[in-house]
Protein backbone atom coordinates (compact mmCIF):
# COMPACT_ATOMS: atom_id res chain seq x y z
CA UNK A 1 0.00 0.00 0.00
CA UNK A 2 1.16 3.30 -1.15
CA UNK A 3 2.51 6.05 1.73
CA UNK A 4 0.68 9.21 1.68
CA UNK A 5 2.41 12.12 2.47
CA UNK A 6 1.13 15.79 3.93
CA UNK A 7 -0.66 17.90 1.42
CA UNK A 8 1.51 20.52 -0.14
CA UNK A 9 0.15 23.49 -2.31
CA UNK A 10 1.26 22.67 -5.98
CA UNK A 11 2.97 18.99 -6.48
CA UNK A 12 5.25 19.64 -10.23
CA UNK A 13 6.20 16.60 -12.14
CA UNK A 14 9.54 16.68 -13.59
CA UNK A 15 12.25 20.11 -12.82
CA UNK A 16 13.28 21.28 -16.19
CA UNK A 17 13.21 24.98 -17.92
CA UNK A 18 9.40 24.20 -17.47
CA UNK A 19 9.43 23.14 -13.75
CA UNK A 20 12.18 25.22 -12.26
CA UNK A 21 10.48 28.50 -13.62
CA UNK A 22 7.35 27.51 -11.85
CA UNK A 23 8.34 26.57 -8.65
CA UNK A 24 10.88 30.00 -8.95
CA UNK A 25 7.18 32.33 -9.39
CA UNK A 26 4.96 30.32 -7.23
CA UNK A 27 7.25 30.14 -4.02
CA UNK A 28 8.37 33.85 -4.62
CA UNK A 29 5.00 34.56 -4.31
CA UNK A 30 4.46 32.34 -1.19
CA UNK A 31 3.25 29.03 -2.38
CA UNK A 32 5.14 25.73 -0.87
CA UNK A 33 5.90 23.66 -4.30
CA UNK A 34 7.06 20.02 -3.99
CA UNK A 35 8.71 18.73 -7.20
CA UNK A 36 9.56 15.48 -8.17
CA UNK A 37 12.07 14.46 -10.68
CA UNK A 38 12.43 10.83 -11.91
CA UNK A 39 16.63 11.58 -12.36
CA UNK A 40 19.33 12.65 -9.89
CA UNK A 41 20.56 15.56 -8.86
CA UNK A 42 22.41 17.56 -11.16
CA UNK A 43 25.12 21.11 -10.46
CA UNK A 44 27.52 23.04 -12.15
CA UNK A 45 30.54 21.76 -10.06
CA UNK A 46 29.48 18.03 -11.71
CA UNK A 47 31.01 19.27 -15.28
CA UNK A 48 34.53 20.87 -13.88
CA UNK A 49 37.34 19.45 -16.25
CA UNK A 50 34.60 16.99 -18.08
CA UNK A 51 35.24 17.86 -21.55
CA UNK A 52 34.50 14.16 -22.08
CA UNK A 53 32.88 13.49 -25.76
CA UNK A 54 32.91 9.56 -25.08
CA UNK A 55 31.14 9.83 -21.75
CA UNK A 56 28.13 12.58 -22.68
CA UNK A 57 28.07 12.77 -26.08
CA UNK A 58 28.52 9.03 -27.47
CA UNK A 59 27.18 7.25 -24.20
CA UNK A 60 24.42 9.45 -23.56
CA UNK A 61 25.43 10.84 -19.59
CA UNK A 62 22.81 13.04 -19.20
CA UNK A 63 19.62 11.11 -21.02
CA UNK A 64 17.17 8.45 -19.81
CA UNK A 65 18.09 5.03 -19.51
CA UNK A 66 16.46 3.49 -22.30
CA UNK A 67 16.58 0.21 -20.47
CA UNK A 68 13.90 1.16 -18.33
CA UNK A 69 11.71 3.46 -19.94
CA UNK A 70 11.76 4.47 -23.53
CA UNK A 71 9.23 5.15 -26.70
CA UNK A 72 7.85 2.53 -29.12
CA UNK A 73 7.48 4.03 -32.72
CA UNK A 74 5.78 2.79 -36.13
CA UNK A 75 5.42 5.12 -39.66
CA UNK A 76 1.74 4.17 -39.89
CA UNK A 77 -0.86 1.98 -38.14
CA UNK A 78 -0.09 -0.51 -39.97
CA UNK A 79 2.97 -1.27 -38.67
CA UNK A 80 3.91 -2.85 -35.64
CA UNK A 81 5.72 -0.31 -33.12
CA UNK A 82 9.33 -1.41 -31.87
CA UNK A 83 11.19 0.31 -28.83
CA UNK A 84 13.76 2.23 -29.39
CA UNK A 85 16.65 0.81 -27.80
CA UNK A 86 19.74 2.95 -28.74
CA UNK A 87 19.27 6.42 -29.22
CA UNK A 88 18.92 8.46 -32.06
CA UNK A 89 16.37 10.43 -34.06
CA UNK A 90 16.19 12.55 -30.66
CA UNK A 91 17.74 12.65 -26.76
CA UNK A 92 15.30 12.39 -23.40
CA UNK A 93 17.04 14.05 -20.51
CA UNK A 94 16.92 13.41 -17.22
CA UNK A 95 17.83 14.60 -13.89
CA UNK A 96 17.57 17.85 -12.37
CA UNK A 97 17.38 20.60 -15.27
CA UNK A 98 16.22 18.02 -17.72
CA UNK A 99 16.50 18.95 -21.47
CA UNK A 100 17.36 22.69 -20.36
CA UNK A 101 21.42 21.19 -19.09
CA UNK A 102 22.10 19.68 -22.24
CA UNK A 103 20.65 21.76 -24.68
CA UNK A 104 22.69 24.27 -27.46
CA UNK A 105 20.47 27.63 -26.08
CA UNK A 106 19.58 28.47 -29.39
CA UNK A 107 16.73 31.18 -28.04
CA UNK A 108 14.16 31.44 -30.49
CA UNK A 109 10.35 33.33 -30.76
CA UNK A 110 8.32 31.80 -32.67
CA UNK A 111 6.71 34.40 -35.51
CA UNK A 112 3.30 36.03 -35.48
CA UNK A 113 1.65 33.81 -37.98
CA UNK A 114 2.58 30.68 -35.77
CA UNK A 115 -0.01 31.63 -33.32
CA UNK A 116 -2.25 31.91 -35.76
CA UNK A 117 -1.23 29.54 -38.39
CA UNK A 118 -4.97 28.32 -39.56
CA UNK A 119 -6.89 31.75 -39.65
CA UNK A 120 -3.91 33.69 -41.62
CA UNK A 121 -3.21 30.85 -43.78
CA UNK A 122 -6.88 30.58 -45.10
CA UNK A 123 -6.44 34.78 -45.09
CA UNK A 124 -3.94 34.75 -47.07
CA UNK A 125 -4.40 31.58 -49.82
CA UNK A 126 -7.69 30.13 -49.46
CA UNK A 127 -9.10 27.21 -47.07
CA UNK A 128 -7.54 24.87 -50.14
CA UNK A 129 -4.53 25.45 -49.24
CA UNK A 130 -4.58 23.09 -46.30
CA UNK A 131 -3.94 19.90 -47.32
CA UNK A 132 -6.48 17.13 -46.65
CA UNK A 133 -5.69 15.27 -43.19
CA UNK A 134 -3.35 18.44 -41.68
CA UNK A 135 -5.08 19.90 -38.61
CA UNK A 136 -3.19 22.84 -37.98
CA UNK A 137 -5.30 25.04 -35.36
CA UNK A 138 -5.05 28.87 -34.31
CA UNK A 139 -2.59 28.42 -30.48
CA UNK A 140 -5.47 30.37 -28.73
CA UNK A 141 -3.00 32.95 -27.95
CA UNK A 142 -1.68 36.23 -30.04
CA UNK A 143 2.12 36.91 -30.47
CA UNK A 144 1.30 40.38 -28.66
CA UNK A 145 -0.23 38.03 -26.20
CA UNK A 146 2.89 36.33 -25.99
CA UNK A 147 5.41 39.00 -25.80
CA UNK A 148 5.46 40.12 -22.22
CA UNK A 149 6.51 36.35 -21.48
CA UNK A 150 9.06 35.89 -24.54
CA UNK A 151 10.39 39.46 -22.71
CA UNK A 152 10.82 38.13 -18.45
CA UNK A 153 12.43 34.27 -19.78
CA UNK A 154 14.73 36.65 -21.88
CA UNK A 155 15.95 38.52 -19.30
CA UNK A 156 15.76 35.68 -16.53
CA UNK A 157 17.80 33.63 -19.07
CA UNK A 158 20.47 36.64 -19.75
CA UNK A 159 19.95 36.01 -23.83
CA UNK A 160 22.39 37.78 -25.98
CA UNK A 161 20.99 38.67 -29.73
CA UNK A 162 19.99 41.21 -32.21
CA UNK A 163 16.83 42.50 -33.18
CA UNK A 164 15.63 39.77 -36.00
CA UNK A 165 14.51 41.76 -39.10
CA UNK A 166 11.65 39.76 -40.12
CA UNK A 167 10.15 38.55 -36.90
CA UNK A 168 7.27 39.93 -34.92
CA UNK A 169 7.81 43.16 -32.69
CA UNK A 170 9.66 43.09 -29.30
CA UNK A 171 9.28 45.49 -26.40
CA UNK A 172 13.37 45.65 -25.56
CA UNK A 173 15.99 44.92 -26.90
CA UNK A 174 18.08 41.67 -25.73
CA UNK A 175 19.73 41.94 -22.47
CA UNK A 176 22.74 40.45 -23.93
CA UNK A 177 24.96 41.85 -27.09
CA UNK A 178 25.36 39.01 -29.70
CA UNK A 179 28.02 36.39 -29.29
CA UNK A 180 31.23 37.24 -31.38
CA UNK A 181 31.41 36.93 -35.23
CA UNK A 182 33.72 34.08 -36.29
CA UNK A 183 35.19 34.24 -40.25
CA UNK A 184 32.68 31.92 -41.69
CA UNK A 185 29.63 33.76 -39.94
CA UNK A 186 31.03 36.78 -41.85
CA UNK A 187 31.12 35.05 -45.04
CA UNK A 188 27.28 34.15 -44.69
CA UNK A 189 26.09 37.36 -43.70
CA UNK A 190 28.19 39.09 -46.93
CA UNK A 191 26.82 35.99 -49.09
CA UNK A 192 23.03 36.57 -47.77
CA UNK A 193 23.26 40.33 -48.08
CA UNK A 194 24.42 39.92 -51.74
CA UNK A 195 21.37 37.84 -51.99
CA UNK A 196 18.97 40.51 -50.68
CA UNK A 197 18.47 38.32 -47.32
CA UNK A 198 17.82 39.50 -43.76
CA UNK A 199 20.80 37.56 -41.46
CA UNK A 200 21.47 38.09 -38.47
CA UNK A 201 22.60 36.74 -35.10
CA UNK A 202 21.54 34.12 -33.53
CA UNK A 203 19.95 34.59 -30.35
CA UNK A 204 21.69 32.68 -27.94
CA UNK A 205 21.21 31.56 -23.89
CA UNK A 206 25.30 31.49 -24.16
CA UNK A 207 26.32 34.31 -22.74
CA UNK A 208 28.25 37.23 -24.49
CA UNK A 209 29.16 39.04 -21.28
CA UNK A 210 29.23 38.86 -17.43
CA UNK A 211 25.48 39.29 -17.07
CA UNK A 212 23.33 39.91 -13.23
CA UNK A 213 19.57 38.72 -14.07
CA UNK A 214 16.53 40.32 -12.31
CA UNK A 215 16.29 38.15 -9.71
CA UNK A 216 20.21 38.75 -8.70
CA UNK A 217 21.39 35.43 -10.33
CA UNK A 218 25.30 36.45 -11.87
CA UNK A 219 26.95 34.42 -14.37
CA UNK A 220 30.17 34.81 -16.27
CA UNK A 221 30.61 35.05 -20.02
CA UNK A 222 31.08 31.59 -22.48
CA UNK A 223 34.30 30.75 -23.06
CA UNK A 224 33.15 29.40 -26.50
CA UNK A 225 34.63 25.87 -25.44
CA UNK A 226 32.73 24.18 -27.98
CA UNK A 227 30.94 21.63 -25.22
CA UNK A 228 27.63 22.42 -25.32
CA UNK A 229 25.19 20.33 -26.96
CA UNK A 230 24.91 17.48 -24.64
CA UNK A 231 27.20 18.59 -22.04
CA UNK A 232 26.42 20.44 -18.65
CA UNK A 233 28.19 23.87 -19.18
CA UNK A 234 31.40 23.88 -16.64
CA UNK A 235 31.26 27.77 -16.65
CA UNK A 236 27.29 28.36 -16.00
CA UNK A 237 27.66 30.80 -18.77
CA UNK A 238 24.96 28.43 -20.97
CA UNK A 239 21.47 29.44 -18.97
CA UNK A 240 20.11 26.46 -17.23
CA UNK A 241 17.71 26.13 -14.60
CA UNK A 242 19.97 24.66 -12.17
CA UNK A 243 21.96 28.09 -12.38
CA UNK A 244 19.28 30.59 -13.09
CA UNK A 245 15.64 29.62 -11.90
CA UNK A 246 15.72 26.62 -9.11
CA UNK A 247 18.30 28.35 -7.02
CA UNK A 248 15.92 31.25 -6.54
CA UNK A 249 13.25 28.63 -5.54
CA UNK A 250 15.45 27.01 -3.14
CA UNK A 251 16.38 30.71 -1.48
CA UNK A 252 12.78 31.10 -0.76
CA UNK A 253 12.73 27.60 1.75
CA UNK A 254 9.29 26.86 -0.02
CA UNK A 255 10.36 24.48 -2.33
CA UNK A 256 11.46 20.79 -1.82
CA UNK A 257 12.86 19.06 -4.64
CA UNK A 258 12.96 15.24 -4.54
CA UNK A 259 14.92 13.48 -7.01
CA UNK A 260 14.83 9.55 -7.90
CA UNK A 261 11.21 10.05 -7.43
CA UNK A 262 9.34 8.54 -11.15
CA UNK A 263 5.61 9.74 -11.00
CA UNK A 264 3.54 7.20 -12.73
CA UNK A 265 -0.47 8.78 -11.97
CA UNK A 266 -2.41 11.67 -11.14
CA UNK A 267 -4.68 11.05 -8.47
CA UNK A 268 -7.88 12.83 -9.61
CA UNK A 269 -11.69 12.66 -8.25
CA UNK A 270 -14.81 14.39 -8.90
CA UNK A 271 -12.85 16.18 -12.32
CA UNK A 272 -10.35 17.65 -9.86
CA UNK A 273 -6.97 16.13 -9.41
CA UNK A 274 -6.16 15.44 -5.48
CA UNK A 275 -2.57 14.74 -5.84
CA UNK A 276 0.11 12.33 -7.68
CA UNK A 277 1.62 8.59 -6.86
CA UNK A 278 5.34 8.04 -7.47
CA UNK A 279 7.96 5.84 -6.75
CA UNK A 280 11.20 6.02 -4.61
CA UNK A 281 13.19 4.25 -7.64
CA UNK A 282 15.87 3.97 -5.25
CA UNK A 283 13.43 1.99 -2.71
CA UNK A 284 10.66 0.99 -5.21
CA UNK A 285 8.48 2.28 -2.53
CA UNK A 286 5.06 3.97 -3.83
CA UNK A 287 4.52 7.30 -2.44
CA UNK A 288 1.42 9.61 -2.78
CA UNK A 289 1.93 13.33 -2.38
CA UNK A 290 -1.44 15.22 -2.59
CA UNK A 291 -1.95 18.27 -3.38
CA UNK A 292 -3.59 21.60 -4.14
CA UNK A 293 -2.79 21.94 -7.60
CA UNK A 294 -1.13 19.74 -9.96
CA UNK A 295 1.76 21.03 -12.41
CA UNK A 296 2.94 18.58 -15.32
CA UNK A 297 5.79 19.67 -16.34
CA UNK A 298 8.15 16.42 -17.74
CA UNK A 299 9.32 16.14 -21.05
CA UNK A 300 6.32 15.67 -23.99
CA UNK A 301 6.25 11.75 -24.74
CA UNK A 302 6.18 11.55 -20.74
CA UNK A 303 3.71 14.71 -20.26
CA UNK A 304 1.48 12.55 -22.61
CA UNK A 305 1.47 9.63 -21.35
CA UNK A 306 1.48 10.62 -17.70
CA UNK A 307 -2.16 11.88 -18.62
CA UNK A 308 -2.99 8.68 -20.39
CA UNK A 309 -2.17 6.89 -17.96
CA UNK A 310 -3.83 8.28 -15.16
CA UNK A 311 -7.01 8.42 -17.70
CA UNK A 312 -7.07 12.31 -17.40
CA UNK A 313 -8.97 13.95 -20.34
CA UNK A 314 -10.06 12.23 -23.49
CA UNK A 315 -7.62 10.16 -25.44
CA UNK A 316 -7.49 10.68 -29.20
CA UNK A 317 -9.11 8.70 -31.30
CA UNK A 318 -7.05 9.25 -34.88
CA UNK A 319 -9.96 7.09 -36.75
CA UNK A 320 -12.66 9.91 -35.85
CA UNK A 321 -10.11 12.94 -34.99
CA UNK A 322 -11.66 13.17 -31.72
CA UNK A 323 -10.02 13.34 -28.78
CA UNK A 324 -7.37 15.65 -27.39
CA UNK A 325 -4.32 13.85 -25.63
CA UNK A 326 -2.19 12.64 -27.79
CA UNK A 327 -3.71 14.44 -30.52
CA UNK A 328 -1.19 16.83 -33.16
CA UNK A 329 1.89 15.20 -32.46
CA UNK A 330 4.61 17.03 -34.79
CA UNK A 331 8.38 16.82 -35.25
CA UNK A 332 10.97 18.99 -37.45
CA UNK A 333 12.20 19.01 -40.81
CA UNK A 334 16.47 19.10 -40.29
CA UNK A 335 17.68 17.32 -43.40
CA UNK A 336 16.96 20.43 -46.08
CA UNK A 337 20.91 21.47 -45.87
CA UNK A 338 23.82 22.22 -48.16
CA UNK A 339 27.48 21.23 -47.11
CA UNK A 340 30.23 23.42 -48.47
CA UNK A 341 34.08 21.97 -48.56
CA UNK A 342 36.06 24.82 -49.08
CA UNK A 343 39.44 23.32 -50.76
CA UNK A 344 41.29 27.50 -49.78
CA UNK A 345 40.31 28.28 -46.60
CA UNK A 346 40.81 26.81 -43.19
CA UNK A 347 38.43 27.58 -40.12
CA UNK A 348 38.62 27.15 -36.44
CA UNK A 349 35.63 24.44 -36.22
CA UNK A 350 36.81 23.36 -32.72
CA UNK A 351 36.14 26.24 -31.34
CA UNK A 352 32.34 27.44 -30.88
CA UNK A 353 29.21 27.74 -28.55
CA UNK A 354 25.62 26.06 -29.01
CA UNK A 355 24.00 28.91 -29.71
CA UNK A 356 27.06 30.47 -32.11
CA UNK A 357 25.35 31.62 -35.52
CA UNK A 358 23.60 33.29 -37.77
CA UNK A 359 20.19 33.22 -38.96
CA UNK A 360 17.81 34.46 -41.94
CA UNK A 361 13.86 33.90 -41.85
CA UNK A 362 13.52 35.19 -45.14
CA UNK A 363 11.99 31.52 -46.29
CA UNK A 364 10.15 30.81 -42.65
CA UNK A 365 6.43 31.24 -41.73
CA UNK A 366 4.72 33.14 -43.98
CA UNK A 367 7.50 35.67 -45.04
CA UNK A 368 7.73 34.73 -48.65
CA UNK A 369 4.44 33.86 -51.23
CA UNK A 370 3.50 30.04 -51.00
CA UNK A 371 0.98 30.62 -53.48
CA UNK A 372 3.06 28.14 -56.13
CA UNK A 373 4.22 26.26 -53.84
CA UNK A 374 3.12 22.63 -52.67
CA UNK A 375 3.87 23.28 -48.55
CA UNK A 376 3.32 25.41 -45.61
CA UNK A 377 5.10 27.31 -43.32
CA UNK A 378 9.14 27.28 -43.97
CA UNK A 379 12.38 27.34 -42.16
CA UNK A 380 14.92 29.29 -40.82
CA UNK A 381 18.32 28.64 -42.35
CA UNK A 382 21.54 29.25 -40.35
CA UNK A 383 25.08 28.68 -40.07
CA UNK A 384 26.35 27.41 -36.63
CA UNK A 385 29.34 27.43 -35.30
CA UNK A 386 28.60 24.77 -32.23
CA UNK A 387 32.43 23.54 -31.77
CA UNK A 388 33.03 20.07 -33.64
CA UNK A 389 34.05 17.61 -31.45
CA UNK A 390 36.69 15.26 -33.03
CA UNK A 391 34.71 11.72 -32.73
CA UNK A 392 31.03 13.73 -33.41
CA UNK A 393 31.97 15.41 -36.27
CA UNK A 394 34.15 14.62 -39.30
CA UNK A 395 32.63 14.98 -42.77
CA UNK A 396 34.21 14.20 -46.27
CA UNK A 397 32.40 14.59 -49.92
CA UNK A 398 29.79 12.33 -51.16
CA UNK A 399 31.29 9.85 -53.08
CA UNK A 400 33.86 9.34 -51.11
CA UNK A 401 34.41 6.03 -49.78
CA UNK A 402 33.57 5.24 -45.85
CA UNK A 403 36.53 3.31 -45.28
CA UNK A 404 40.53 3.43 -46.44
CA UNK A 405 43.16 5.53 -47.46
CA UNK A 406 40.69 8.09 -49.22
CA UNK A 407 38.49 8.55 -46.40
CA UNK A 408 41.18 9.23 -44.13
CA UNK A 409 43.05 11.65 -46.43
CA UNK A 410 39.44 13.33 -46.92
CA UNK A 411 39.05 13.40 -43.63
CA UNK A 412 41.86 15.22 -42.65
CA UNK A 413 42.11 17.38 -45.45
CA UNK A 414 38.51 19.32 -44.75
CA UNK A 415 38.50 18.92 -41.01
CA UNK A 416 38.31 22.45 -40.58
CA UNK A 417 37.44 22.65 -44.07
CA UNK A 418 33.42 22.79 -44.41
CA UNK A 419 30.42 24.20 -43.45
CA UNK A 420 27.14 23.44 -43.18
CA UNK A 421 24.13 25.95 -44.14
CA UNK A 422 21.26 24.09 -42.89
CA UNK A 423 17.15 24.62 -42.83
CA UNK A 424 15.63 24.10 -39.47
CA UNK A 425 12.10 23.25 -41.01
CA UNK A 426 8.71 23.70 -39.30
CA UNK A 427 6.31 20.08 -38.42
CA UNK A 428 3.08 20.14 -39.57
CA UNK A 429 0.27 17.93 -37.62
CA UNK A 430 -1.52 15.28 -39.29
CA UNK A 431 -4.79 13.32 -37.90
CA UNK A 432 -2.72 10.20 -38.53
CA UNK A 433 0.12 11.73 -36.68
CA UNK A 434 -0.18 10.70 -32.61
CA UNK A 435 0.90 9.82 -29.64
CA UNK A 436 -0.95 6.69 -27.45
CA UNK A 437 0.12 3.76 -25.14
CA UNK A 438 1.70 0.84 -26.45
CA UNK A 439 -1.07 -2.48 -26.12
CA UNK A 440 2.64 -4.47 -25.76
CA UNK A 441 5.92 -3.28 -24.31
CA UNK A 442 5.98 -1.87 -21.09
CA UNK A 443 8.17 -0.41 -18.48
CA UNK A 444 10.44 -1.16 -15.67
CA UNK A 445 7.36 -0.75 -13.18
CA UNK A 446 5.00 -2.07 -15.94
CA UNK A 447 3.23 0.69 -17.47
CA UNK A 448 2.79 1.17 -21.01
CA UNK A 449 5.22 2.64 -23.17
CA UNK A 450 4.43 5.48 -25.49
CA UNK A 451 3.63 4.79 -28.79
CA UNK A 452 5.03 7.30 -31.81
CA UNK A 453 2.88 7.04 -34.82
CA UNK A 454 4.42 9.50 -37.37
CA UNK A 455 6.56 9.60 -40.95
CA UNK A 456 7.29 12.47 -42.99
CA UNK A 457 4.51 13.74 -45.45
CA UNK A 458 4.62 15.46 -48.74
CA UNK A 459 4.68 19.05 -47.30
CA UNK A 460 7.66 17.91 -45.74
CA UNK A 461 9.14 16.81 -48.49
CA UNK A 462 8.86 19.64 -50.58
CA UNK A 463 9.93 21.76 -47.60
CA UNK A 464 13.14 20.35 -47.59
CA UNK A 465 14.04 20.08 -51.11
CA UNK A 466 13.13 23.79 -51.47
CA UNK A 467 15.54 24.37 -48.11
CA UNK A 468 18.60 22.59 -49.34
CA UNK A 469 18.31 24.68 -53.08
CA UNK A 470 18.39 28.02 -50.89
CA UNK A 471 21.40 26.61 -48.87
CA UNK A 472 22.58 25.62 -52.21
CA UNK A 473 22.41 29.43 -52.90
CA UNK A 474 23.96 30.78 -50.11
CA UNK A 475 26.90 28.17 -50.06
CA UNK A 476 27.78 29.06 -53.88
CA UNK A 477 27.76 32.57 -53.13
CA UNK A 478 29.86 32.17 -50.19
CA UNK A 479 32.77 30.74 -53.02
CA UNK A 480 32.28 27.02 -51.77
CA UNK A 481 34.60 24.54 -53.85
CA UNK A 482 31.93 21.52 -53.73
CA UNK A 483 28.31 21.65 -52.02
CA UNK A 484 26.73 18.54 -51.37
CA UNK A 485 22.91 19.25 -51.06
CA UNK A 486 19.98 16.76 -50.27
CA UNK A 487 18.21 16.08 -53.23
CA UNK A 488 15.14 14.50 -51.60
CA UNK A 489 13.87 13.00 -48.30
CA UNK A 490 13.21 10.08 -47.96
CA UNK A 491 10.97 7.91 -45.00
CA UNK A 492 11.30 9.07 -41.36
CA UNK A 493 13.93 6.77 -39.68
CA UNK A 494 14.53 6.83 -35.90
CA UNK A 495 17.89 5.58 -35.96
CA UNK A 496 19.90 8.65 -37.17
CA UNK A 497 20.01 11.79 -34.63
CA UNK A 498 18.11 14.60 -36.04
CA UNK A 499 16.22 16.68 -33.56
CA UNK A 500 15.19 16.42 -30.22
CA UNK A 501 11.92 18.71 -30.79
CA UNK A 502 9.22 16.86 -30.76
CA UNK A 503 5.85 18.42 -29.86
CA UNK A 504 2.25 17.88 -29.25
CA UNK A 505 0.12 15.71 -27.47
CA UNK A 506 -1.46 18.38 -24.85
CA UNK A 507 -2.11 21.17 -27.40
CA UNK A 508 -3.25 24.34 -26.39
CA UNK A 509 -6.43 26.35 -27.83
CA UNK A 510 -9.31 27.89 -27.35
CA UNK A 511 -11.95 25.03 -27.95
CA UNK A 512 -12.44 21.84 -25.36
CA UNK A 513 -13.12 19.98 -28.58
CA UNK A 514 -9.55 20.65 -30.21
CA UNK A 515 -7.51 21.10 -27.32
CA UNK A 516 -6.35 19.55 -24.01
CA UNK A 517 -5.71 22.93 -22.00
CA UNK A 518 -6.38 26.57 -22.26
CA UNK A 519 -4.32 29.95 -23.27
CA UNK A 520 -2.62 29.29 -19.35
CA UNK A 521 -1.96 25.73 -19.99
CA UNK A 522 -5.11 24.56 -17.56
CA UNK A 523 -6.28 21.49 -18.63
CA UNK A 524 -10.43 21.65 -19.73
CA UNK A 525 -11.19 18.85 -17.97
CA UNK A 526 -9.15 19.23 -14.40
CA UNK A 527 -9.18 22.60 -13.69
CA UNK A 528 -5.89 22.70 -11.04
CA UNK A 529 -4.32 20.37 -13.54
CA UNK A 530 -1.34 22.72 -15.52
CA UNK A 531 0.59 21.09 -18.28
CA UNK A 532 3.20 22.83 -19.35
CA UNK A 533 6.14 22.16 -22.21
CA UNK A 534 6.38 21.65 -25.87
CA UNK A 535 3.80 19.53 -25.77
CA UNK A 536 1.64 22.37 -25.64
CA UNK A 537 2.41 23.47 -29.42
CA UNK A 538 -0.41 22.67 -31.85
CA UNK A 539 2.32 22.38 -34.69
CA UNK A 540 6.22 22.98 -34.92
CA UNK A 541 7.65 25.68 -35.94
CA UNK A 542 10.93 26.69 -37.98
CA UNK A 543 12.83 27.30 -34.87
CA UNK A 544 14.18 25.68 -31.61
CA UNK A 545 11.22 25.41 -28.90
CA UNK A 546 12.74 26.26 -25.62
CA UNK A 547 11.72 29.95 -25.56
CA UNK A 548 8.45 29.69 -26.56
CA UNK A 549 8.61 26.51 -23.87
CA UNK A 550 10.07 29.37 -21.30
CA UNK A 551 7.45 31.93 -22.26
CA UNK A 552 4.35 29.59 -21.53
CA UNK A 553 6.06 28.65 -18.19
CA UNK A 554 6.16 32.22 -17.32
CA UNK A 555 2.20 32.85 -18.38
CA UNK A 556 1.08 29.25 -16.85
CA UNK A 557 2.85 31.11 -13.36
CA UNK A 558 0.75 33.51 -13.67
CA UNK A 559 -2.26 31.27 -14.30
CA UNK A 560 -1.59 29.09 -11.73
CA UNK A 561 -1.52 32.20 -9.05
CA UNK A 562 -4.54 33.68 -10.57
CA UNK A 563 -6.31 29.79 -9.98
CA UNK A 564 -4.80 29.52 -6.20
CA UNK A 565 -6.78 32.70 -5.11
CA UNK A 566 -10.14 32.64 -7.05
CA UNK A 567 -10.08 28.82 -8.79
CA UNK A 568 -12.40 27.95 -11.89
CA UNK A 569 -11.57 28.24 -15.48
CA UNK A 570 -8.83 31.05 -15.97
CA UNK A 571 -10.52 31.55 -19.51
Amino acid sequence: MAKTLPKTDVVIVGVGWGGGIIASELTKAGMNVVGLERGKERKTEDYFMVHDELRYSQRYELMQDLSKETVTFRSNEKMRALPMRAYGSFLIGDGIGGAGVHWNGQTFRFLPYDFQIRSKTIERYGKAKIPDGMTIQDWGITYDEMEPYYDKFEKMAGISGETNPLAGKRSSDYPNPPMKKSPPMQMFEEAAKKLNLHPYMQPSANLSQNYTNPDGIARAACQYCGYCERFGCEYGAKADPVVTVIPVALKTGKLEIRTHSHVRRIMHSGGKATGVMYTDVTTGEEIVQPADIVVVTSYVFNNIRLLLMSKLGKAYNPATGTGVVGKNYAYQVLKGNALGFYDDKKFNLFAGAGALGMNLDDYNGDNFDHSDLKFIHGASISIGQTGFRPISNNQVPSGTKAWGQEFKANSIKYANSWISVGGQGSSMPFQHHYIDLDPEYKDAYGDPLPRMTFDFEDQDRELAVFMANKCEEIQKEMGASRIDKLKSLGPYEITTYQSTHNTGGVIMGADPATSAVNNYLQMWDAENVFVVGASAFPHNSGYNPTDTVGALAYRASEGILKYAKKGGSLV
